[in-house]
């Protein structure tokens, strides 16, 4: 593996650190009780690297997104790590009756809920819900959610699987519990590399790049835990990679669309 690729997600680092630490240091400075609170202090963070850099975060994946989401979600759609709620303007409002956005960095929430209100989506219609859980939180999520269970049509995941704690007990209770028989899951995220030298990158990254990034993980193989919870319908959707990426990418994608078995 060239050293350039092996090293190059340190210039993102060095962004994210540059653009999200003086406003979290402005914000401990007004409240120093958040030292005593590490968690609030990483999403603080976070919601500040969002402010930055999610427009260009969401650009690098328009094209995937406008494929995947655009023509396939329908019905009641559940975001899991929605942040500002991107997702959202790729939805085909005469198809999805609702867009129910699972995020618990609450200092996202405000942008989200702009973003959505202005894609046609509000909670004074009954169209927006923002969730102030994490995708794991399961019964949480079906509290807000009418009978009869399981009540989701799509469930989609952008850049989400990475960071959400317990990942394959999660993945498969939110098939088994949130998702529909016929529904569907949509997926775009980063994964563990089929390439050994890439691998030890990326295993050798994830501690550093996870305690910045709100415990994001470089070596996660998402797409394989999504396939293995099993139940989907042969021949239907299937799991690709992205168009123009490299094998030597630390930040390797699979994209995919899975259908539950009725």
């Amino acid at each position: 593996m060239r050293l350039d690729a092996a090293f190059g997600l340190l210039t993102d680092l060095r962004l994210f650190l540059f653009g999200g630490l003086w406003p979290t240091i402005l914000v401990i400075w007004h409240a120093p009780s958040l030292l005593f609170r590490p968690l609030e202090i990483s999403r603080i963070f976070m919601a500040s690297v969002w402010n930055l850099y999610g427009n260009s975060v969401d650009e690098a994946g328009r094209n995937v997104k406008t494929g995947l989401i655009t023509p396939h979600a329908y019905g009641v759609v559940l975001d899991i790590g929605a942040g500002h709620g991107h997702t959202v303007n790729y939805l085909d409002h005469s198809r999805v009756t609702k867009y129910v956005a699972v995020e618990p960095n609450v200092h996202m929430h405000a942008k989200l809920r702009r973003i959505a209100s202005a894609a046609g989506y509000s909670e004074d219609a009954g169209t927006l819900l923002i969730l102030t859980c994490g995708a794991e939180n399961i019964s949480t999520i079906l509290s807000y959610l009418p009978a009869p269970h399981p009540p989701v049509d799509t469930i989609i995941s952008v850049l989400t699987i990475c960071s959400i704690p317990s990942p394959q007990s999660t993945i498969s209770a939110l098939i088994t519990e949130v998702l529909k028989p016929g529904g569907q899951i949509l997926f775009y995220e980063h994964v563990l590399s089929e390439r050994e030298d890439v691998v030890w990158w990326q295993r050798f990254w994830t501690p550093l790049w996870s305690i910045f990034l709100d415990g994001c993980c470089l070596d996660r193989p998402s797409h394989r835990w999504i396939e293995d919870a099993g139940g989907w319908v042969e021949g239907e959707g299937g799991i690709w990679g992205k168009e123009g990426e490299t094998e030597e990418d630390l930040f390797w994608h699979r994209v995919g669309r899975l259908v539950k078995a009725e």
